[in-house]
């Protein structure tokens, strides 16, 4: 799978619509947080607050990032065109109404967060329909063809169960509220995020790296071990068996490690020696979802069963896997779209600035160092129950995010 281009023929206001949308959604859901970083401190996250700003950083960014980044690598990867791009802006209208309106009510009025989830489901069963016409005209099935599938059905599964839970909120009448939220979790976090990225990262890290002739030999056992431990953990929430869980995590543990396998072998095959600081940060993301995994194992093993340590390691693995691979994979692609976009056709014609000219390397190590420390000094005065520095360290996390979101921006003005 050679790693090639991210150019497609995907107009790029439409990536550009939902990257736009995340990037304001990621600085609000900071900004809610630190607003309630005394109910953080307590390690208190099934809080309305808590819930608003963590459907805005998962739904309001992770999301609509994964759906933005989708509208244009799909094409790339699997090698056919968008099903229909108008369809494509009618879904982003509905899904960041959707979104906004949910996020919003789970923080003021959660017991009608439902109507606003519901506009929020149309949209992502837009998605959905939209990925799926478009992929079922690939001819030739690949391996990230499976991970994509497998993200997307987690996707439609974690809808289903967080539908549920804001029946729960509104109407009430479910049985196993609990098994409802962990399932909900573990799908949306380790099932949609998690195989998305390991699926992209096949044909982004050769990409940035510049590798040649590597094999995909782990990748089938990275994707078929981590789906079975998914499905075991989920249903060790419903039997209630902790040596189920203990396996399955296992299981997931195993399958990030093949993952891993597989990404080293593809850096070891690189012809660019030194790697630029934003795509080294998705590489330390990497090792830090690892970090998580075994942790979560440990955990189990141990019988460690306290709502507060479970939510700051869910916390560890949303920023430090997800959201820092995300951030990190970003700030390389949104130059390139833009760079492709404005000048790829002025080459040769007038003088324009090169792709590394648009991307200040200086300005990444910054940013990316401040989040490192935000995320760390974060989840250890959480842990320890020290509130002046939760506030610290959420403000920082919080002042982080906005720069990020503005040096982005700025990309846009070159």
């Amino acid at each position: 799978m050679p790693g090639g281009g991210l150019k497609s023929d995907t107009n790029i206001k439409l990536p550009l619509a939902f990257i736009l949308y995340a990037l304001a959604a990621l600085v609000v859901s900071q900004a809610i947080l630190f607003f309630s970083s005394d109910i953080l401190a307590m390690g208190q996250f099934r809080i309305p607050d808590i819930w608003m700003g963590a459907h805005f950083l998962l739904l309001g960014y992770a999301v609509m990032i994964a759906m933005g980044a989708m509208y244009q690598l799909v094409p790339v990867a699997f090698l056919t065109s968008i099903w229909s791009q108008k369809f494509g802006y009618v879904q982003f209208l509905i899904t960041a109404t959707g979104v906004t309106i949910f996020a919003i009510m789970l923080g003021v009025m959660p017991e009608n967060a439902l109507y606003g989830g519901i506009i929020a489901i149309i949209g992502i069963l837009m998605f959905i329909f939209q990925m799926a016409k478009t992929i079922i005209k690939q001819e030739k099935k690949s391996i990230l063809t499976y991970f994509v599938i497998g993200a997307i059905s987690c996707f439609f599964l974690t809808i289903i169960a967080g539908f549920m839970l804001a029946w729960n909120l509104s109407v009430g009448g479910i049985g196993n509220h609990g098994g409802i939220l962990s399932s909900h979790i573990v799908l949306g976090v380790s099932g949609w995020f998690t195989l998305l990225i390991f699926g992209f990262s096949y044909k982004l890290v050769p990409m940035f790296s510049l590798s040649h002739g590597y094999s995909m030999k782990w990748a089938k056992p990275a994707f078929i071990t981590y789906i079975i431990g998914l499905a075991v953990v989920i249903s060790s929430f419903w039997i209630t068996d902790e040596l189920v869980q203990q396996v399955g995590w296992l299981l997931l543990l195993a399958g990030f490690f093949f993952f891993i396998l597989n990404i080293k072998e593809i850096l070891d095959k690189r012809l660019k020696k030194k790697l630029d600081k934003p795509f080294s940060f998705s590489l330390v993301a990497i090792m830090n979802g690892l970090g998580v995994h075994v942790l979560a194992f440990l955990f189990s093993l141990s019988g460690i069963t306290e709502s507060a340590v479970w939510g700051w390691l869910i916390f560890l693995y949303v920023m430090g896997w997800i959201i820092f691979s995300i951030l990190g994979y970003l700030y390389k692609i949104v130059p390139f779209l833009w760079w492709t976009h404005k000048y790829s056709d002025k080459i040769g014609k007038e003088k324009v600035p090169t792709l590394k000219e648009m991307i200040n390397e200086k300005h990444a190590v910054i940013l990316f160092t401040m989040f490192v420390i935000s995320l760390v000094g974060l989840t250890g005065s959480g842990l320890l129950y020290i509130g002046a520095l939760v506030l610290f360290f959420q403000g920082l996390l919080a002042l982080t995010s906005l720069l990020y979101a503005l040096s982005i921006i700025r990309v846009l003005y070159m």
